[in-house]
Formats: structure tokens, sequence, C-alpha cells
């Protein structure tokens, strides 16, 4: 238990120090919120002041920080609503492109690990040779791709989700999801199958794997039975990593597919110079990453309990 409770607090430092930079970051930029609106020198100054951004920094973060504590996140200058509910409208679109994708990830690189780790032969050397194709391949470029597919053929809707906002029904949603999640999916699961292509080969040499054989069992029960599952803790070790790579990509990925996500908010953060939102993506955004890092140990743990005694 003590291992889970240091990943923990290391998650709750993830999510302070992500937010804290981004904050510093934006404020550090030239420039302020104020001046995305071109207004004269004493609205300017006027508006400024009422939002407080005449304070020196330090006072300004101990106040933003203060209320982040409890949860409330400060006003969208761009919005004039509560970061709060903006990044809840979001954050649950992003949550659910990053979990298909990653399921579809897993579902797919995974298995093709095994089967490409286990046998050599002309199928398992061409999804070698595909996945080092989609390995290679960022999201940006994978999602144009398939948006240009997606024009030419029809298969899939190009853009306009967000206009429908939270009405959009469960089928709407799914039919403009494909598109996005697959072009997230294809890199991660290109990774996950070299990454569990190499471990299950280095499991199949492990001596007990090799006694399990020598006793007579066949060799597809071995791999999935005996191998599969010292072939896991590697992946899992790096799994929270590669939650780290579906929120990076996704950002991209929304942008490009419309998708209205974090990542377009973010974006929109950006452009307008809004302080607060951009912390309030970039919190939501840690929390994300932390959480799939937690569970990562867990599972890890799971399967390897032994690595609560080494640490």
């Amino acid at each position: 238990m003590p291992y889970l409770l240091r990943r923990l607090l290391f998650a709750v430092l993830l999510v302070f120090v992500v937010s804290s930079a981004a904050l510093m970051l934006v404020e550090f930029a030239p420039g302020d919120s104020v001046d995305v609106f071109d207004l004269d020198p004493a609205a300017a100054a006027a508006e400024r002041q009422r939002l407080g951004l005449d304070r020196p920094l330090l006072v300004r973060y101990g106040d933003w920080l203060g209320r982040a504590m409890r949860l409330d996140l400060g006003e969208s200058v761009k919005y004039g609503r509560p970061v709060r509910q903006l990044v809840a409208e979001r954050a649950w679109k992003t949550a659910l492109l990053g979990a298909t994708a990653l399921l579809l990830a897993t579902l797919v690189g995974v298995p093709a690990g095994i089967i490409t780790g286990s046998r050599q032969n002309f199928g398992t050397a061409l999804a070698r040779a595909l996945s080092l194709i989609f390995v290679s391949v960022p999201p940006l470029v994978t999602s144009l791709a398939l948006l240009l597919l997606a024009a030419r053929t029809g298969w899939f809707p190009v853009g306009g989700f967000a206009a429908g906002g939270d009405s959009t029904s469960a089928w709407t949603t799914l039919t403009y999801l494909v598109l996005p999640a697959i072009a997230l999916a294809l890199p991660i699961a290109a990774s996950l199958e070299r990454l569990q292509s190499q471990a299950m080969h280095e499991a199949l040499a492990d001596p007990s794997v090799r006694a399990a054989l020598a006793r007579g069992c066949s060799f597809r029960r071995v791999v999935w039975r005996h191998a599969l599952k010292l072939s896991l803790k590697p992946v899992l070790a790096i799994y929270g990593v590669i939650v780290g790579s579906v929120l990076s990509g996704s950002f991209a990925v929304e942008i490009v597919t419309s998708w209205p996500g974090l990542g377009a908010l973010m974006y929109e953060a950006l452009v307008s110079r809004d302080l607060y939102l951009v912390a309030g993506c970039a919190a939501a955004g840690s929390i994300f990453l932390a959480l799939g890092i937690l569970l990562a140990d867990v599972a890890l743990a799971l399967v390897d309990p032994r690595i609560e005694e080494r640490t």
C-alpha cells in the first residue's frame, strides 16, 4: 500500500505543477486577455482593474490557488462563464475520445504483439512493417489523411459536431467519434504492438516458460497462459506514458476533426489569452494523465505484487 500511496501523492503533485505552470506560461507571454478586445486605453485599464489583472502576479496566483483548492477555477474572460462549467462540458468528450482510442489501441495492439512476438511468418512480418509505419506517423497526420478519406468517400461525417452541443443523440456522437478515435488509436496500437512483441519474445525465453514447454504443454497454451503474464509487466509499466500520449495526441486530433473536447477549448483559450481557462484545461488534462498513471500502477501491482516489496 505505501507504493500506491506514493503514486497517489505523485498524481496530486502532477496536477498542481501542470496547472500552475500553464497559468504562469500564459502570464509571462506578452499581452493579456484584454488586448483581444481592442479597447481604447481607458476602457482597457478599467477592464484590467475589474478582472484584477492590474494586481501583482504573486498576489493573483495566490488568490487563484486558494480558490482552486475549493474547486473554484475562476471565470473565463472569453465566455463570461465559470471555468469549472466550461471544462466539465468539454472534459467528458475528451475522456470519451481518449478512452475509446485507448480501448481500440489495446484490443488491436496487444493481441497483435502477442502473435508477432510468438510467431515468425509472412503475416507477422507484414504486421510489424505496418506497425513501424503507423508508429512513425503522428496523430495529426493520421487525422488529416482520414479526413481526406472521409470527405472523398462519405464514410464518416466530417466536422460540424460542435454545433450540435450536448443536445446531439448518442448515435450522432458515436458517428462523429469514429474518425478521431481511429486517428488517435492507430499510432498507439502500433506502439503497443512493438512493445508487446518484444516483451513476448523475451518472455518465451524465460526458464519457467521453457520448462513448461519441456513438460509437454502445447505452445499455444504456454503463450496464452504462461508467457502472456510475464510479457504484460513491461507493457503495464509504461501504460501511464501511453495515456499521456493519448492526451497529447487528442488535442491536435480534436482541433483538426472539430471534436469539441478540451483540446479545442484549450486552443480557443490560448488564442484569446484566457488565463484561467488555460489553467483549467491544463488541470483537467493533468487529472486525466494522473488517473491514467495511477490506474497503470494499480494494474502493475496486481500483475506483479512483488513491486510493493521492492519499493
